[in-house]
């Protein structure tokens, strides 16, 4: 008798389905935030690989990223538009129900004689996945495989999905974490760095999407209403109108959660970012506190072009000191310290001064190597003997995101917050120097913020002052740094 359908792989087709839906959705919403394919971790504009826009990146102005993220339509992505902040929520809650569900599925799939149905135990089935081909292509229907619900091209195709696909986009996704690349820089270059990671995952996405088109085409070549009766009902044959009602049900339900996910980032992306960040902030957070930073690239590896995220600050203050070359600028330490402080640039070398070659990588997708110099943020937080109090610390910027970038509806100078435990990590820096030069002011001058575990945001540029407080949640409106407050980002992001 040949394999049948148990519950629990009917369960967990559907929830496939579902989380698999999620994932495409989402991811598509992120590869939109920076629509450029590279072949190395440089991104240099003008020699992609391939790219989603027509529009060319100009060499002779100052230009950012955030300016070629594309404008996704809701019905292709999740949440829409420019919404990668609810965008990764999603894609990560989807991630974790994946993997749990593929876990539970390779599980019982090998404690029971199901393992047969996936996984071919001779060479014979390549020529007859051959001929199964061949007579799909004379619009014939081969028969199943002995003792299997399929026939053998199916089977590899199953195979492959299940045992090759699903593992390759899980470790392609890890190739692109900061955490992990900042940890092991090896395990990037495994896949050629992380941009031909990233492209491999955007292929792997192809792939997925090419699998449940033929499945489904399979599917109705079939017979719906047989297969459905035999998905739902397991051994049973001929046509069961509660086994077709059950597969239809199940389909709309995906459909109800995809238009609810819509309406829920839509409507209240606040609840949307509140009820979706909790769990993956967690993973994020055991992830990247340990996960320590050990990169050493060469000076041969330095980026020729470096993007840059966000324009200089168009404040009076800041523009008179970067026209005195930032003589006399003052940073402001307060908060939770013994006594508050104002230290000149001079007065922060004097603490310490080391220099890294190593690799940022934006929440957008584009990466680049550069040489940071400055003082060890730990050696810097000891100088400050900030009080037993002292949990976080509130990096402040000149950058008034009102004037800026006035689309997102925000208001405020740029903030972010770091746990103080994640702040003394080796490699985490306040620099004032990049490639050896004096830091441009596009890439934040006088001084910036360097975290080589967590995403390109979390880096503060253009430093005003520095706050030791107890609980980041009186800062702005409380989520812990300005695009946590307005773009509805994580405020852990490792991943």
């Amino acid at each position: 008798m040949g394999l049948g359908f148990p519950l629990w792989i009917v369960a967990t087709h559907y929830l496939n389905i579902l989380f698999l839906v999620f994932l495409a959705r989402s991811g598509i919403q992120i590869l939109t935030a920076f629509p450029f394919f590279y072949k190395n971790d440089h991104c240099e504009p003008g020699k992609e690989m391939f790219k989603f826009t027509r529009r060319k990146v100009p060499r002779d102005r100052l230009t950012q990223s955030l300016d070629w993220e594309l404008d996704a339509p809701p019905w292709l992505a999740l949440p829409g538009h420019k919404g990668i902040g609810i965008g990764r929520h999603w894609h990560f809650l989807a991630m974790m129900g994946w993997v749990l569900t593929g876990l539970v599925y390779i599980v019982l799939l090998l404690v029971t004689d199901q393992w047969r149905r996936l996984v071919p135990t001779t060479w014979e089935v390549f020529p007859q996945a051959l001929q199964a081909a061949t007579t799909y292509l004379h619009f014939q229907i081969p028969p199943p495989a002995p003792g299997l619900p399929f026939n053998a091209l199916q089977q590899l195709a199953y195979f492959t999905v299940v045992f090759l696909l699903a593992p390759l986009q899980i470790a392609t996704g890890a190739a692109m974490s900061p955490a992990i690349m900042a940890r092991a820089p090896w395990y990037p270059s495994l896949f050629g760095g992380k941009q031909v990671a990233r492209t491999l995952h955007f292929f792997g996405l192809l792939a997925f999407t090419a699998f449940v088109l033929v499945h489904t085409l399979m599917v109705v070549v079939h017979g719906i209403p047989e297969e459905w009766t035999r998905i739902v009902l397991g051994p049973a044959t001929g046509v069961n109108p509660a086994a077709v009602a059950v597969g239809l049900a199940g389909l709309l339900v995906i459909l109800i959660a995809n238009l609810a996910a819509h309406a829920l980032a839509k409507r209240s992306p606040r609840l949307a970012q509140q009820l979706l960040a909790p769990p993956s902030d967690v993973l994020q957070r055991e992830l990247s506190y340990h996960l320590h930073s050990r990169q050493h690239y060469p000076r041969s590896d330095i980026s020729p072009y470096h993007w840059i995220n966000g324009y200089p600050p168009p404040d009076q203050d800041y523009e008179e000191l970067a026209k005195r070359q930032f003589e006399g600028y003052r940073l402001l330490i307060t908060g939770r310290v013994e006594t508050p402080l104002s230290l000149s640039l001079a007065d922060l070398r004097r603490i310490g001064y080391e220099s890294q070659i190593v690799k940022h990588n934006c929440i957008q997708g584009w990466s680049g190597i550069a040489e940071w110099s400055g003082v060890p943020l730990a050696k810097f937080i000891e100088h400050c003997h900030p009080t037993p109090e002292a949990r976080y610390v509130v990096f402040h910027g000149f950058d008034d995101k009102a004037k800026t970038q006035p689309e997102t509806g925000g208001v405020g100078r740029f903030y972010e917050t770091l746990d103080l435990r994640l702040a003394v990590s080796p490699q985490t820096m306040l620099a004032w120097e990049m490639n050896g030069e004096p830091l441009p002011i596009p890439h934040g001058a006088p001084l910036r913020l360097r975290v080589e575990t967590q995403l390109g945001f979390k880096m503060v540029k253009w430093i005003q002052s520095i706050e030791f407080v107890d609980d980041f949640r009186s800062i702005g409106l409380g989520h812990g740094g300005w695009r946590e407050d307005y773009a509805m980002h994580s405020r852990v992001v490792g991943i």
